[in-house]
């Protein structure tokens, strides 16, 4: 599990390093020029090189990086102080360009010679390396203050940073890789990031003498005549069943009972009263729901009152664990979210930025300012565990904080958010934390979705393409 820092944490880290434990900024500094370099000369083998500078730490370990790589054979080094001005480097041609002008405390926007010089470094079309992070990002927001260089690598000096994940960070950052150098992290409370092994502790060898039964059972409540694929794509891939669940049902409006029974013949179908387009609330039928171990909710059901009355119910008597997606986060934020206080269930909601927007009061722009600071007011206030849908996904529990950085732009498709409720109404089953089991499948989505660009591309994959790939992802994750 990687562990992700804000610009604050880090800063005492390297305070605790110096004044603790004795070691030097000095040799910070090399180490940490040493490390950028290494990976250069590890990557790319020679070629002409401009490390530009500015007048912090940063520059420092700039000139530092070109001492190394220019007693390697192959590089031929200039370095450029773009603090004073000497931009007419620029008008040679060089093959890597190093990235040393500001580090991560960059609070201010980019302005004159500066900006001049990112600017000419991303027209440049040299092989860019950011040292610790491009410089013009912030740090913490990962926005790009006025203007950000576009690296192609960037080396993290001791720990990964919030700003090289969420809003504009991947498309500044390009591969991100950490490099330890010695900097003591202790504590608790930091943004973790699962990986491959973290996510193969949810698929332990299974014994053999168990039946459905023994893995737990799913129901997706859901969809309506205008959208009745929304439930269906829940568990079109049947993302509860591929995650380990032994048995789920599909409770749909009666009006889309002949459109969906035929589509899932792995599972059981409960069909509920509608109005002859969404559900309407009925306390017999929905009493039939409550032995389920999860359910999930809320896909295409549209936003009604009688919507509001099923949420309600639910929160109010069911006593498993209880996921709120898409419209059923609609519903709560036009009729009242106090049920949400007062539930029963644990419960986790699953909202992309405008639907948080709708449930919290704050634009999109407060939210992608502070995306983990914002879920994990709302998730501490309602006792929910968050699930903040973005290009990186942030899901919170009030305490524990998860960053998931798998996926990729062609998974911004229809569709998509019904697949991963699925997914995590599965691992939900495991009885490990909530906001363990959201981010384990929050991973596993991004990898399959990852893989289905691989195999076709960014523009054509669709909902149904990642489903499609989550038994390949989960076989590589178990090694089998």
């Amino acid at each position: 599990m990687d562990r992700i820092l804000s610009v604050k944490e880090m800063r005492a880290a390297d305070e605790y390093t110096v004044s603790a434990l004795g070691i030097s900024e000095d040799v910070l500094t090399e180490r940490a020029a040493a490390a950028v370099a290494d990976e250069i000369i590890k990557r790319l083998h020679g070629g002409r090189v401009l490390v530009c500078v500015g007048a912090g730490h940063n520059g420092e370990d700039g000139k530092i990086i070109a001492r190394i790589l220019s007693s390697v054979h192959g590089f031929t080094v200039a370095v450029m102080n773009v603090s004073g001005g000497m931009l007419k480097l620029f008008d040679r041609k060089f093959d890597i360009i190093v990235d040393c002008i500001f580090g991560t405390g960059l609070n201010r926007p980019v302005e004159g010679a500066y900006r001049q010089a990112i600017e000419k470094i991303n027209a440049s079309g040299a092989y860019v390396v950011a040292c610790d992070i491009p410089s013009g990002l912030n740090g913490d927001t990962g926005r790009a203050m006025g203007a950000a260089v576009k690296a192609n690598l960037t080396v993290a000096v001791q720990e990964y940073k919030l700003g090289h994940f969420i809003n504009d960070g991947p498309d500044y950052c390009g591969t991100v890789i950490a490099k330890d150098i010695g900097i003591s992290i202790w504590g608790e409370g930091f943004v973790s990031r699962l990986g491959r092994e973290d996510a193969a502790a949810f698929f332990p060898p299974r014994k053999r003498n168990t039946h459905k039964g023994t893995y737990g059972k799913v129901a997706v409540l859901g969809g309506s005549k205008a959208f009745p694929g929304s439930a269906l794509l829940a568990l079109s891939g049947l993302g509860a069943l591929q995650t380990g669940a032994g048995y789920a049902n599909l409770a749909i409006p009666d009006c889309i009972y002949g459109v969906c029974a035929a589509r899932v013949p792995e599972c059981t179908i409960t069909s509920l009263p509608d109005d002859g387009n969404s559900l309407v609330f009925d306390e017999q039928s929905l009493a039939t729901l409550l032995k389920y171990d999860v359910i999930v909710a809320g896909m295409g059901m549209g936003v009604t009152e009688e919507n509001y009355k099923i949420l309600s119910y639910l929160l109010k008597n069911y006593r498993g664990r209880l996921v709120i997606d898409a419209d059923g986060l609609n519903t709560l934020a036009k009729y009242g979210q106090s049920v949400l206080s007062d539930k029963l269930p644990e419960t986790v909601i699953t909202p992309h930025i405008g639907e948080f927007s709708r449930l919290s009061l704050k634009s999109a722009e407060e939210i992608t300012a502070d995306p983990f600071g914002m879920s994990r007011e709302y998730a501490k206030k309602f006792g929910v565990t968050v699930v903040l849908k973005s290009a990186a996904t942030v899901i919170t529990d009030g305490e524990s904080l998860f960053l998931n950085t798998a996926g990729n732009a062609g998974m911004a498709k229809a569709g998509s958010g019904d697949v991963l409720g699925g997914i995590i109404a599965g691992l939900l089953l495991r009885g490990e934390s909530a906001a363990l089991s959201a981010a384990c499948g929050c991973y596993l989505f991004g990898r399959a979705g990852e893989l289905a660009v691989e195999r076709k591309n960014q523009y054509s994959v669709t909902a149904l393409d990642f489903s499609s790939c989550l038994s390949d992802v989960i076989t590589a994750v178990t090694g089998g």
